[in-house]
């Protein structure tokens, strides 16, 4: 089995022991990696209860749990910080609270795992240039630094993102159905201890406000803050880096100064919310972002394979991924991920929800 250009490595094995040892050694992953290291951008940090049972059947959740923030609730709150609502997690047993852990820690965790597995290997500054496949393989031509070459696999899974060479190969570049927001997002990891000091007690917290919509969120132990905000998309990335500051004094606690805080990372991205026309296409497959934006997730996609290697099922479950997926895309994922976007711009109609 191989996976092309995958920037999420989901490369899990089933919980009962003996079926483990059975088939694990049987399957062959490959993962490509276009860069030279891993992204280290602030990008999603919080794993909740769908997360953690698949880091739990990766094998990785208790080495992830001990590295890990773990929250103790969230709160929606009005632009001036008083409080909506709360949802509270402290009595929580440990498995049953969503964790932090910056894909930056995660990844190099998740890789380390498969490298150890005699058939795991990860290959970067792989860059994908073109695909191919017949009736047995697929295949990826691959530039590295050893100059150009082909790598086959029983099936190729792109999960090479919301830009995916692998999806764009399939279906053309500009084929990937949906829409863009026309509001952006600017991502910022920082340190700042005003939380606790003013009196907000829940570790993640949503404003509703039709142009800032912060969240702000403590993601590790030493008390670094995720804080994202709403910023208009027909600025530059240097235009939207001289507003940072203005944005922290709109709707932190304190509003607090430049010199109060100290930023780590600054990431401006878009909102979509797009599904791929088909996650099959022979042997190459599509999961997370390549798939859908937004809501990543690749188990459902694991199990179909496993089943096949395991002799429990046959190529058409595949199919049955491509059709089920993309229905819980557009009857859950999609509704519900804009309704939450919707309601935290409206600040009038927000109670009413």
């Amino acid at each position: 089995m191989g996976a092309a250009k995958e920037d999420k490595f989901n490369v899990s094995h089933p919980e009962d022991p003996e079926v483990e040892e059975a088939h694990r050694p049987s399957i062959e992953v490959t993962v490509l990696e276009k860069a030279s290291e891993y992204d280290k951008q602030p990008r999603a940090s919080f794993y909740s209860l769908p997360a953690i049972h698949e880091l739990k059947r990766a094998g990785v959740y208790e080495e992830v749990s001990e590295r890990a923030f773990h929250a103790n609730g969230v709160s929606w709150r009005y632009i001036d910080g008083t409080r909506i609502a709360s949802i509270r997690s402290d009595d929580a047993k440990p498995e049953g609270k969503m964790v932090s852990l910056p894909l930056d820690e995660l990844i190099p965790l998740i890789a380390s795992h498969l490298e150890k597995q005699p058939s795991g290997k990860i290959l970067l500054t792989h860059e994908v240039t073109a695909i191919g496949q017949d009736n047995s393989r697929a295949w990826v031509d691959v530039k590295c630094p050893e100059g150009e070459k082909r790598i086959s696999a029983s099936y190729i899974v792109g999960c090479d993102g919301g830009s995916s060479k692998i999806r764009r190969d399939l279906f053309g570049s500009g084929n990937f159905p949906g829409r863009t927001w026309d509001k952006q997002i600017v991502a910022t990891n920082v340190y700042y201890p005003g939380l606790a000091k003013y009196g907000w007690d829940t570790s993640s917290n949503f404003m509703i406000h039709p142009e800032h919509f912060p969240m702000v969120a403590q993601i590790s132990n030493d008390d670094m803050l995720r804080v994202t905000y709403g910023e208009d998309g027909n600025l530059t990335r240097e235009e939207m880096l001289a507003r940072q500051p203005e944005k922290y004094k709109a709707f932190l606690p304190g509003k607090p100064e430049p010199h109060e805080y100290t930023l780590v990372n600054f990431s401006p991205y878009k909102i979509h919310q797009r599904l791929a026309e088909k996650l099959r296409v022979g042997r190459f497959l599509l999961a997370a972002d390549a798939a859908h934006l937004c809501l990543a997730d690749v188990g459902g996609l694991y199990d179909c394979l496993f089943g096949i290697y395991a002799g429990k099922a046959d190529e058409s479950i595949l199919d049955k991924y491509d059709e089920i997926r993309r229905e819980k895309y557009r009857t859950i994922i999609d509704p519900i991920s804009s309704g939450n976007l919707r309601r935290l711009w409206d600040p009038e109609n927000i109670e009413k929800d």
